[in-house]
């Protein structure tokens, strides 16, 4: 949470802000997925949420977990982050994350870089889309975004 100074008849007050800082919570959310702390990732999920990405649909938290755990057993290494992250307003978010591994039994590294569109209630996403399109991705956050406002 962070404090926000106003000014109120001259003296200076602070005031505690109650929105969670959704850029903040999205970077946290690929931090606990690049440490494998599936625990942690699935927290900033609502438990109907819904991710969608290029290998499938995933509805509810216990099917993203489930989707998380396989996508990590495949990596003997794996490290996660993010590029960029913005609120777009109206509870959405976008960024842009790059994955890298070595996947089990290889000597290769493997690297992805995607978008990523959330939408956010109450300090949990309930809606996450991954697009590999950095562009289009991009674009469909703010058409979400705009949707939403």
């Amino acid at each position: 949470m962070t404090a926000a100074s106003v000014r109120d008849t001259g003296r200076e007050m602070t005031e505690e802000s109650t929105t969670p800082d959704l850029v903040e919570r999205a970077r946290l959310a690929i931090d606990a997925i690049g440490g494998r702390d599936l625990d942690a990732a699935v927290s900033f999920y609502a438990p109907h949420a819904v991710l969608e990405a290029v290998v499938g649909r995933f509805e509810g938290s216990a099917a993203i977990r489930g989707f998380l755990d396989d996508w990590l057993a495949s990596y003997e290494e794996f490290a996660a982050e993010a590029e960029e992250v913005v609120a777009l307003g109206s509870g959405v978010t976008f960024g842009v994350f790059r994955q890298s591994g070595r996947l089990v039994g290889s000597n290769a590294l493997v690297q992805l870089r995607f978008a990523l569109a959330a939408e956010w209630v109450d300090g949990v996403m309930v809606r996450a889309i991954t697009n590999p399109e950095i562009d289009a991705g991009r674009a469909a956050a703010e058409r979400l975004a705009k949707k939403r406002g």
